[in-house]
């Protein structure tokens, strides 16, 4: 695979595990240094850094609760203390409390609001100050922006449909600074916390184009040509990567 990011540096927010871990070693293997934030466990972020070393390339695990934002700013400016600036920031962290509207609580709409919306502003605000001409800016929104086909999920839905909002804002924004800022829209994926093998993935395929579950490598693919030069001219936009589940 080509060094297409050979000297650069990145920060994936929840990097430790899942699609987050997938894409730290996909930016990690086309050269780039890369920081990741993890919140729950430890020993897998610190392995995940591990296996990214192991590559040749820079590598940190860094401690910080996604709802606290002074914990996500100050991971930004840890991540240009030891890797020497940033140049690609990923908002991959993220919550699903899912739930009837009767029974749904406000403080689960509330750590939604602040892990799903208000930590992604946060970081890209922190990262933006110290980001130069050619910076990227990557959201791992939902295919749940768009289509939200059981019930229970309104709350998941709204915060990742207020990512497209924050994209197109801030593509204006950042434009003029020649930083592209757009989002990466999932559909379901095999990880830990969302595997293919329920009765809960058998209905989502049912929906789905193409049926199977994704992949966490298939969508570091989309985020590692989202930061590389290539997509120099793409901003402002919310890519489906979903198996046709939005189609």
């Amino acid at each position: 695979m080509s060094l297409r990011l050979e000297n650069k540096r990145a920060l994936v927010t929840g990097g430790g595990r899942g699609i987050g871990a997938a894409i730290v070693m996909r930016l990690a293997s086309e050269g780039a240094d890369v920081a990741l934030t993890y919140v729950g466990n430890e020993e897998q972020a610190n392995q995940t850094a591990q296996a990214a070393r192991a590559l040749g390339v820079k590598a940190l695990a860094i401690h910080a609760d996604s709802a606290d934002a002074n914990a996500v700013s100050a991971a930004v400016e840890r991540t240009v203390s030891e890797l020497g600036g940033i140049d690609i920031l990923v908002n991959n962290a993220g919550i699903a409390v899912i739930g009837p509207l009767e029974e749904y609580r406000l403080e689960d709409l509330d750590r939604t609001w602040a892990v799903n919306v208000r930590a992604a502003f946060v970081a890209i605000q922190a990262a933006a100050r110290h980001m130069k001409e050619g910076g990227r800016i990557i959201n791992i929104g939902s295919c749940n922006a768009e289509r939200m086909p059981f019930a229970g999920g309104a709350v998941y839905a709204m915060s990742k449909a207020a990512l497209v909002g924050l994209v197109k804002g801030l593509a204006r924004d950042l434009g003029p600074r020649g930083i592209t800022i757009n989002n990466v829209q999932p559909g379901p994926v095999d990880t830990e916390m969302n595997p293919a093998t329920t009765d809960f993935a058998k209905m989502l395929i049912s929906l789905m184009a193409l049926p199977r579950y994704g992949s966490g490598a298939e969508i570091a693919s989309l985020v590692a040509y989202l930061a590389s030069p290539e997509a120099a001219y793409v901003t402002g936009a919310s890519l489906s990567i979903d198996g046709g589940f939005t189609a």
